[in-house]
């Protein structure tokens, strides 16, 4: 069966709720909080699960939190292919969220910064394998290795550059699909990204460095370009916001496991886009 194998980050998420994000220096009470299963990497292999066959490559430390995040990848369908580092604590963010449903994050790596390259060489690794799916919560260098073998191996590398950071252009000329939100398209030098005309000028312009390029412009849809599909927008789908915390990464999850499956960049982008408004309304 085709398969996505994502290489990426295993975050331990705890989520505090908020009147209002705080400002600096001020201490705020806050209305609840939970624990859940996170990390780009790992949401977006549980993401891809629901469309298809996932395999993960990551790490996380020998501690409770990691056994939590093994057991989510286990639970959401994900064939784990994740390391434990002794001496390492697991990843974990903290996320404040606020009424309206949007919010602030901070990260601490952890293991995410140990993983150990070695299988991306072999074979086993790669069994079906028609997508590589990367984000920047790694190391540069091993989503380098990854996009290498993978081009080795004729698989499709698609890249959500989150959180943005400057790509080495060895790394960027190995990526097929650039997958941004409005936030990472202006850090990668593109006009501010608004609504659906201006998601769309920064598709254009980001298509000079890469042969397909999307981006996400929250509430407003998405707009996309690629050399097969030419330019297209998609607008979201109207619904009650409960929480955006995790909705690019169900849409990058989704949109993943569609392009596994031989689909067009336009109806993966539109499979993404119903899965993501579903996430954000909490169904």
């Amino acid at each position: 069966m085709p398969t996505v194998l994502v290489c990426g980050s295993l975050h331990h998420d705890i989520m505090v709720a908020a009147p209002s994000l705080p400002r600096r220096d001020e201490t705020m009470v806050g209305t609840g909080w939970f624990a859940k299963f996170g990390g780009k990497g790992g949401n977006q292999a549980v993401a891809a699960a629901r469309g298809g066959a996932c395999r993960m490559l990551g790490a996380v430390g020998d501690d409770g939190f990691g056994a939590f995040m093994r057991a989510g990848l286990q639970a959401g369908g994900v064939q784990d292919c994740v390391q434990v580092v002794a001496g390492l604590g697991t990843g974990i963010s903290v996320a404040i969220s606020e009424p309206s449903g949007d919010y602030a994050a901070i990260i601490v790596s952890g293991a995410n910064l140990a993983v150990d390259h070695a299988p991306l060489t072999g074979d086993a690794l790669w069994q079906d394998v028609t997508v590589l799916l990367l984000q920047n919560e790694v190391p540069e260098v091993l989503n380098l290795a990854a996009a290498r073998a993978a081009r080795a191996r004729g698989v499709t590398v698609v890249l959500n550059a989150a959180p943005a950071r400057a790509l080495g252009a060895d790394f960027a000329a190995l990526v097929d699909v650039l997958v941004v939100n409005a936030v990472e398209a202006e850090m990668m030098g593109t006009a501010p990204v608004t609504d659906l005309d201006s998601a769309a000028t920064a598709a254009e312009t980001l298509a000079a460095r890469f042969s397909a390029v999307v981006v996400t412009a929250g509430g407003a849809g998405l707009a996309a370009w690629s050399a097969l599909d030419e330019a297209f927008t998609i607008p979201a789908t109207p619904v009650a916001v409960q929480s955006t915390h995790g909705a690019g990464d169900m849409f990058t999850g989704t949109l993943a496991a569609a392009l596994a499956q031989g689909e067009t960049l336009q109806s993966a982008c539109q499979k993404g886009s119903n899965a993501a408004a579903a996430h954000v309304a909490g169904r």
